[in-house]
């Protein structure tokens, strides 16, 4: 009893099937009026290959698999009467040693929660009601629509109030988080890793199977339930997808049946000095052919919206981390990682190709050209592609006392140069609040009231900014410690004023972002955006203009320094009414109350619309044209 066929046989070994999920692993089903659980593995280098499990006391004798005679290098078995709920694994006799391998399978659709690493045989059956999402989420991701991004780690952002040990399950999740999310006006939420992970510390960034979501949270039902109710909430989901590596842990996917079948014999090649992990093989087309469709699995099965595709530099770089010697160049002598990039290349045709609604997301962090270019004009075919020198060159700038700020001023400016050149994310990611670098409310200088002042300041700059936002969890809250996966997010801070009135912040940016097309709608294109000034460094001021498509406007304005500026003048595109719709300053923020009281009328001279503003201390304000003379 098989449930592969000559075509997909004749696919997995052209790279091209992109539905193993649906072939290989362990699926239930009624074959001959006898119901039980076929099993298939690839392991081309074994001699001999068994089920073992509880239901056959771990015993390789039991239940052996055989090798098709095709040359796939595919064992197959099927056993009658077993049924979802039985662990087991597969036990592997190498072609070379005597030592039996026991592995998980790499399709496993679930695993016994950790530090056990048997898989489950199970189902996915579960009743979606999220059809109206589905039908229009295409427009909610799309490069004219507003995305505010919540990057999430589902074991710290709450533990059960009672048991602060106790990680909260998906479906406790689904009856916070969604609500929470809309609340604060968030569009999207993203998932750090959600495949299982023996160690939790790697935060999901070592999976080990790639198929089953991890089990400390629930079962893969009970992730299914919280993204169907994060979409009944209108909250589109991105998952974090980890193809750059895997863990060496014997269980899982390295040295699979004895030899280095997913990953590259030469540790140049297939050995991550940073992460002391295993880097896959992309020139071999089964290789291909399980990442993709792993991929794919995650949009079909569990109706994510988007896959963020972690450590691309990591791929597309050779010497990515290694010093001279400790790498081998591609066939032209260069650092480029060929197999790599017609991956990339690959797997994103295939997501927009098969999934045109969903988008994938790369954090590349060099300057890799046409990272988020159609493959067919020479890119790799992203979606998104989150600007990680516009983190880095804003987090440098804020993190300077004011005093000095006028000397760095080119840290604010210089991103527009090429803000364009890319379809870009402006991340504040967890990578910026871990491992000694502290929360963003620690990088801010000053007092506790400048602090938050900046904080509210660098959240206003980043909504107004061109390019779709994220921000990680605690952000919103003024998180004072660094993030720690081992607790929860520190909500008591919420009864404090500062940390309250900053959440109030962030909850007003991303309404007014949301229901302001000139800070979306032309995000990647030069004519969205234009100066009014961005050369007034000794003051720290720099203000700008966003454009909607139908040409409305919004001015944009910040005062990097403490200093409030009285009647700053500026000329702009219209005369009449500008209205001032959000400013950081305002006593419900926890500021000082500073700003323009509603309302300013410009003032002609000679050819210019001159306003005279007041810009608050470390204050960001927007003003809208709400009455243009002459009309």
């Amino acid at each position: 009893m098989s449930m592969l066929a000559d075509m997909d046989i004749f696919l997995f070994k052209q790279g091209r099937h992109y539905r193993l999920h649906e072939k290989l692993g362990a699926h239930t089903y009624t074959g001959g009026g006898v119901r039980g659980t076929y099993f298939a593995v690839w392991a081309p280098n074994a001699i001999d290959v068994s089920v073992i499990g509880d239901f056959n006391f771990w015993d390789e004798t039991r239940n052996p698999m055989y090798a098709r005679e095709d040359g796939s290098g595919i064992w197959e078995t099927y056993i009658p009467g077993l049924e979802p709920g039985a662990l087991y694994k597969y036990s592997i006799k190498p072609r070379y040693g005597d030592r039996r391998l026991q592995k998980t399978d790499p399709f496993a659709l679930r695993t016994e929660e950790p530090p056990k690493t048997g898989s489950v045989v199970w189902d996915l059956d579960y009743e979606w009601t999220d059809q109206e999402w589905m039908e229009n989420r295409a427009e909610a991701s799309s490069h004219e629509s507003p995305i505010s991004i919540y990057e999430m780690h589902l074991g710290s952002w709450m533990r059960d109030p009672k048991d602060p040990a106790r990680l909260l399950s998906y479906r406790e999740l689904a009856q916070r988080l969604p609500f929470y999310l809309k609340e604060n006006g968030f569009t999207h939420v993203e998932f750090m890793p959600v495949c299982e992970h023996p160690f939790y510390g790697s935060w999901g960034y070592q999976c080990v199977s790639y198929f089953a979501p991890s089990s400390r949270y629930g079962t893969p039902q009970d992730l299914m339930h919280l993204i169907n109710t994060l979409h009944k909430y209108g909250i589109g989901v991105i998952m974090d997808w980890v193809p750059s590596h895997f863990p060496t842990d014997e269980h899982s996917l390295g040295l699979f049946d004895g030899t280095h079948l997913f990953e590259h014999m030469d540790m140049r090649k297939g050995f991550h000095p940073d992460w002391h992990s295993y880097i896959f093989n992309y020139g071999r087309y089964e290789v291909q052919a399980f990442l993709i469709s792993n991929a794919l699995f995650w949009l079909d099965k569990y109706h994510v919206d988007g896959l963020r595709v972690d450590a691309v530099a990591s791929m597309l770089y050779l010497n990515f981390s290694r010093n001279d010697g400790e790498w081998l160049p591609n066939e032209h002598g260069g650092n480029e990682n060929l197999e790599a990039i017609s991956f990339l290349k690959k797997f994103n045709e295939t997501v927009y190709q098969e999934f045109p609604g969903v988008q994938t997301f790369a954090e590349e962090s060099t300057s890799w050209p046409m990272v988020s270019r159609p493959t067919y004009v020479g890119g790799l075919g992203f979606g998104y592609k989150w600007n990680m020198g516009w983190m880095n060159d804003t987090l440098s700038y804020f993190q300077n006392d004011p005093v000095y700020r006028k000397f760095h001023h080119n840290q604010l400016t210089f991103s527009i140069w090429y803000a364009f050149n890319e379809n870009f994310v402006l991340p504040l990611s967890h990578d910026e609040v871990v491992h000694g670098k502290s929360s963003l409310l620690q990088k801010m200088p000053g007092d506790e009231w400048r602090k938050f002042a900046n904080l509210r300041l660098l959240f206003g700059y980043m909504f107004a900014h061109p390019g779709k936002k994220l921000m990680f969890m605690g952000s919103e809250l003024g998180q004072e410690a660094e993030w720690d996966h081992d607790r929860g997010l520190d909500w008591h801070l919420l009864q404090k004023e500062p940390n309250r009135c900053l959440n109030k912040w962030i909850a007003d940016l991303n309404r007014l972002y949301v229901n302001e097309p000139s800070l979306y709608q032309l995000d990647f294109s030069p004519q969205g955006f234009a100066w009014i000034n961005s050369q007034d460094a000794d003051n720290s001021v720099i203000l700008f203009m966003r454009y909607s498509r139908d040409n409305k406007s919004l001015l944009a304005a910040f005062n990097f320094t403490p200093v409030p500026r009285y009647d700053y003048q500026i000329s702009v595109p219209a005369s009449g009414t500008w209205e001032e719709i959000l400013n950081s300053d305002s006593k419900i923020y926890g500021g000082s109350n500073q700003g323009n009281m509603g309302e300013l009328k410009t003032k002609p001279s000679g050819d210019k619309n001159n306003l005279f503003l007041t810009l608050p201390p470390l204050g960001a304000i927007f003003l809208r044209l709400v009455t243009q003379n002459g009309q």
